[in-house]
């Protein structure tokens, strides 16, 4: 299993063996019950649909309630498909842990930004801005964005002012620093998408080999 549902719990900061001080991300990973197992004969492909958070039997559809009773699984809020790794296998009703991340170096981890509303160039895309003197109007504004008589348009994907944050974000090559299984807590050194208490994917890092993980 390359990767389990979590919630951001909020940042701390530990010591390592050295005495470091070392600013870590805590994210409850799991327990994760697996509602379905997708089969490459019967969906194309392998993997496990997983559920995360208990969720009130009231609050779902019937057709809900008899999916999660087909996997003698209890109502969960959150369903998400998690690829299966070369070998595995699961079947409905086993629970995932955080003890999936046991000898893991490093993670990535998937969540939503947090929403900056409307925003201008400045804050956007980090531009310098205008003259903030001498009579000057164009303090934090973009500048020109047209081109005269030809194109007499303004290009795509121009950085101009528009909506800021709340989108899918994905950091990569998180150090774990600590596995606590007794809590369902992973420790990942350095900032993760999102606000507290906001749901994220946790998966072993995709880009860190075995030559590169001893590097940082």
């Amino acid at each position: 299993m390359n990767g389990l549902i979590g919630k951001k719990l909020g940042m701390m900061q530990v010591f390592d063996d050295q005495g470091v001080q070392v600013p870590v991300t805590v994210i409850q990973v799991g327990p994760c019950a697996v509602v379905q197992r997708k089969t490459r004969e019967n969906d194309g492909y392998d993997a496990v649909q997983v559920g995360f958070d208990d969720q009130k039997e009231a609050r779902v559809s019937k057709a809900s309630k008899g999916h999660f009773k087909k996997a003698s699984v209890p109502v969960r809020r959150v369903l998400r498909e998690i690829c299966l790794d070369a070998g595995e296998d699961a079947k409905a009703g086993d629970v995932l842990t955080v003890s999936i991340f046991e000898g893991a170096s490093h993670v990535d981890v998937i969540g939503i930004c947090k929403g900056r509303g409307f925003q201008g160039v400045v804050r956007r895309h980090g531009m310098v801005g205008g003259r903030e003197s001498h009579g000057s109007m164009m303090h934090r504004r973009g500048g020109a964005i047209g081109n005269r008589t030809w194109p007499a348009r303004v290009f795509k994907n121009k950085r101009m002012p528009g909506h800021m944050g709340n989108v899918r974000v994905t950091t990569q090559n998180l150090k774990v620093v600590a596995v606590k299984n007794e809590d369902n807590v992973l420790l990942v050194r350095g900032a993760v998408p999102g606000p507290t208490g906001s749901l994220v994917l946790v998966r072993k890092a995709v880009k860190k080999t075995s030559k590169t993980a001893g590097k940082s």
